[in-house]
């Protein structure tokens, strides 16, 4: 994985970007797989900050069945089965999607307090179900930790106003953490990625998940693609871009239409996510997300490759000649 800086904007008055993605999975087995059951999270979110214009899945072999739904949190799922012998198993997802601007008439310093959040979301009696709750607990991946309640606090105080408070939180852990390639893979707990202070984007958006959840704040992991800048004097390289992950902080009444009382928070680039960032899923943590998981029979070894190639179709203002290129998914 290469580190991701993002794309600057060429214009700075833009307010949507049509960029398409090109995800390509390869398995390639030291055996033959007699049958394999497998679940793809490819599908980018189409939505109010979000418009999905096309997407095509190619599966090779031909699964014998497949069929898609869609999950608890909102994420489109494929399922697809193989009951034929294959040496290889080749996944391929193109999406071409319309990005708005949903953070540019934020105002940090205003909104809800971190104080007025928790106690929102604090359990009572009787009291009106509210689903970012479901963001509030611990998961798989993001344990309830007393040493990051600790570090979040110094940021995530009770007068503060939320939106401020998760924005110096996020900038912390960018200047604190130092992006490390291979330094860690998805059995890395949380703990060991707070000590020794490095790791890749997964790990701070569980680090950052871990802090607002312990501080009793509600947070949702988010996966997508991220535009970036190919180093000084060289061309963008085919298949030479990542998967990326961020994270989302609930604060109601943030008061911006394609947002949805979620902000978007990118620790890896100390950002808010703007038009090159393309949200494909949403969940607890890594685990609701996987882009590609299943079960197989057979197969001995395998090897994996994964090329991810984004790139910007157009960007400008107004979205009039950009519509779906078929109806709502």
């Amino acid at each position: 994985m290469t580190p991701l800086t993002p794309h600057p904007h060429p214009d700075p008055h833009a307010d949507w970007a049509c960029l398409r993605v090109e995800h390509e999975t390869l398995y390639t087995y030291s055996l033959p797989v007699a049958q394999a059951l497998h679940v793809a999270c490819l599908r980018p979110l189409s939505d109010a900050g979000q418009t999905l214009r096309q997407f095509d899945m190619a599966v090779h072999p031909h699964p014998a069945q497949h069929h898609t739904r869609t999950d608890s949190h909102g994420n489109s799922r494929a399922h697809f089965a193989l009951h034929a012998a294959h040496g290889e198993l080749r996944v391929k997802a193109v999406s071409e999607v319309v990005v708005r601007e949903r953070f540019a008439g934020l105002q940090p310093t205003q909104g809800p307090t971190c104080a007025k959040v928790r106690e929102r979301l604090r359990y009572r009696s009787h009291a009106p179900f509210e689903p970012a709750s479901e963001y509030l607990h611990a998961s798989p991946y993001v344990p309830m930790l007393p040493e990051l309640r600790a570090y979040a606090a110094e940021s995530l105080q009770d007068e503060r106003p939320l939106a401020e408070a998760a924005i110096d939180l996020m900038q912390r852990i960018h200047r604190d953490f130092t992006y490390a390639p291979a330094s860690t893979d998805l059995s890395t707990p949380v703990l060991t990625v707070f000590a020794q202070r490095r790791g890749v984007c997964q790990d701070f958006a569980h680090l950052m998940l871990a802090c607002l959840r312990a501080c009793g704040l509600a947070g949702r992991y988010v996966s997508g693609y991220l535009l970036t800048v190919p180093l000084p004097g060289q061309a963008p390289l085919v298949g030479a871009d990542a998967s990326h992950a961020w994270l989302s902080v609930w604060v109601p009444g943030l008061g911006l239409e394609t947002a949805d009382d979620w902000l978007d928070l990118d620790p890896t680039n100390a950002c808010v996510p703007g038009l090159h960032h393309v949200r494909v899923a949403h969940g607890r943590d890594f685990g609701d997300v996987t882009p590609l998981r299943g079960v197989i029979r057979g197969g001995g070894e395998h090897t994996l490759l994964v090329r991810v190639t984004t790139r910007l179709l157009a960007e400008g203002s107004g979205l009039s000649d950009l519509a779906p290129r078929w109806g709502a998914p």
